[in-house]
This record gives structure tokens, C-alpha cells and sequence, in this order.
């Protein structure tokens, strides 16, 4: 990116983004692909791949053959972008072991009870803390008119298991009913509303209030509402699926490669690199440096 004078900055955990566009990226590859002479073949379905001796590469009007076959076909991530299972099946023909796939960094979908509660706040925005077993991210928190999104929901994805509970704190690191506790203080609604406030958007600190209201403003009551703030209890329907995923998690199983060269243990001259591998990184570029150094890895070596 630096060799090619492409803006970028960091945000938080090291996640770095391009000042412009994505399209700057692609537009790296292409040159950098175009100086070394590849050749790209655009619209060309592989029907076949055979490794008598070499590999034979079979598609409908012309055969490709070389040494060495790199699989960089990615995950099943958003399909309308062309993701295939292409990779997978070349991976069981030659006997490779799968990591089942799943989507991950997706947005999770809302049960219809928590839909009913939730989805007509569609579009607030929420600094929050969530967890799922023993990981968790504060980061921003969307909600959705199908479910939760944003940078929180989509890291913590990753680790989600079908019916697995997600605990939300809307208040990280604040005691929300200090106000109320305090000596001479007004124990009311009002000041409660006026402290919600004061770190949740106002739709939706209502709306909490009319679903959550303390049951009544003893010391012991207030404790209660706090833990609710604190530990907003989920338990997603599902989620939005490859359609919306940004990676895919699983594939193929690592110990059935080389840390070196990403070549096969038992195919020799077969190599699979970047998403089509059951490696998955957090948001901000990691899977895209995954992708690009375990294919600077596999051409090294070559």
C-alpha cells in the first residue's frame, strides 16, 4: 500500500482503512499483476481438474496444465459477488479435511419477540461491550430491522454458536443509578429517563425504561436495573447469513497444510490460501491480510 502511495489510517485494535476507496486496493493487484505478466482468464468455468502428473485444469472451451495449482477461490460469503464452493469440492477431491463452514462477521437476526421490542429503533447506534462465552468486544452496536449490527455484533459473530446467549452492556464502565442512590437524590422515573439519557439515545432509553422499569427505587431494586443495563441478554434467532457475511469461517483444515508453504501435506504441488482456509480474522483488514500474506508465502516458495 505505501509502495503505491495509498492513503490509509488506523482506527481502533489496529484496524486500518483506505482514506478513499476500496477500489484503490484492487487497483494495486491489477497493476502489480499486470507488470509481472499475468494472464487473467474472466468468465471461464472450470469443469474439471485432474492430476495425472501436472495438474489439468478442464473448462469448456480450452485446458489449462502446470506443476502447481493455488486454490484462492475464497469462502461462501456473499454469493451475488460470485462466492462458490469451489474450493471446498477441490479439496474433498483430493481427500482434504473441511472445516465445516459458517458465516461470520454477519449480523445477527432478532428473535420475534425481541424484533417486535426492538426493530422500529432501526438505525440508533450504540457504544457497547458484548460477549459470548469467553470473548468479547466494545465497539459500536446497530440495530437493525431484522436484528443487531455494527462492529460489536459482527466480531462477536464470529464466535457465536446457535442458540448461545449474547450478554449486551449498554453502559460500559458507568454506574447508571449513582444519580438515584445518592444521598437526598429524587428516585423517580424522571431522573431515571435523565440518566439513560445521558448515555443512551433517547428513543431507545425509553423504550428500555418501558420494557425494563426499575420495581420500585429501593437500593436493592435500583441494583437490579443496573445488572439489567449491564447485561442485556440475547439470544439471536440466527443470523443474516452468507448473503451478508463478510467472511466465511471453517474451510480447509489447516493441519492438512504446510505453515510454510501452504502446499498440501498430501498433494504435493496443491496449495490453498486465504478465506478458502479455516482461518478467520476480526474486522479491519485482517482477513484481507491473511489472504495476501498466506498467498505471499505459497508464491515465495514456489
Amino acid at each position: 500500500v505505501e509502495k503505491h502511495k495509498i492513503p490509509y489510517h488506523e482506527k481502533t485494535l489496529g484496524q486500518l482503512f483506505c482514506d478513499g476507496s476500496a477500489r484503490e486496493i484492487v487497483d494495486i493487484f491489477e497493476r502489480e499483476c499486470r507488470d509481472a505478466g499475468v494472464r487473467i482468464f474472466l468468465n471461464t468455468s472450470i469443469q474439471e481438474i485432474l492430476n495425472p502428473s501436472d495438474f489439468v485444469l478442464r473448462a469448456r472451451e480450452t485446458e489449462f496444465r502446470a506443476p502447481i495449482l493455488v486454490i484462492a477461490s475464497g469462502g461462501l460469503s456473499i454469493p451475488k459477488m460470485g462466492a462458490t464452493g469451489l474450493g471446498y469440492d477441490v479439496a474433498r477431491q483430493f481427500g482434504l479435511a473441511i472445516r465445516e463452514p459458517q458465516p461470520a462477521l454477519v449480523p445477527f437476526v432478532f428473535s420475534e419477540e425481541d424484533r417486535n421490542r426492538y426493530c422500529d429503533l432501526a438505525g440508533i447506534a450504540i457504544d457497547v461491550v458484548v460477549s459470548c462465552e469467553r470473548q468479547q468486544f466494545r465497539e459500536k452496536m446497530l440495530i437493525t430491522h431484522r436484528g443487531l449490527s455494527g462492529p460489536a455484533i459482527l466480531q462477536i459473530s464470529s464466535y457465536w454458536k446457535p442458540g448461545q446467549a449474547v450478554l449486551i452492556d449498554l453502559a460500559p464502565g458507568l454506574d447508571v443509578t449513582a444519580v438515584l442512590r445518592a444521598t437526598g437524590a429524587q428516585r423517580s422515573i424522571t431522573t431515571l429517563k435523565a440518566a439513560l439519557q445521558n448515555f443512551l439515545p433517547n428513543r431507545f432509553a425509553n423504550r428500555w425504561l418501558d420494557l425494563h422499569a426499575a420495581a420500585g427505587w429501593t437500593n436493592s431494586a435500583l441494583a437490579e436495573f443496573e445488572h439489567a443495563v449491564h447485561n442485556w441478554t440475547v439470544i439471536p434467532a440466527g443470523t443474516e447469513g452468507f448473503a451478508k457475511a463478510e467472511v466465511t469461517a471453517g474451510g480447509v483444515d489447516t493441519d492438512e497444510l504446510s505453515a510454510k508453504t501452504m502446499e498440501s501435506r498430501k498433494v504435493p504441488g496443491l496449495v490453498f490460501i486465504g478465506e478458502v482456509v479455516d482461518v478467520t480474522g476480526h474486522l479491519g483488514g485482517f482477513n484481507f491480510q491473511w489472504a495476501w500474506a498466506s498467498g505471499a508465502c505459497a508464491g515465495r516458495t514456489m
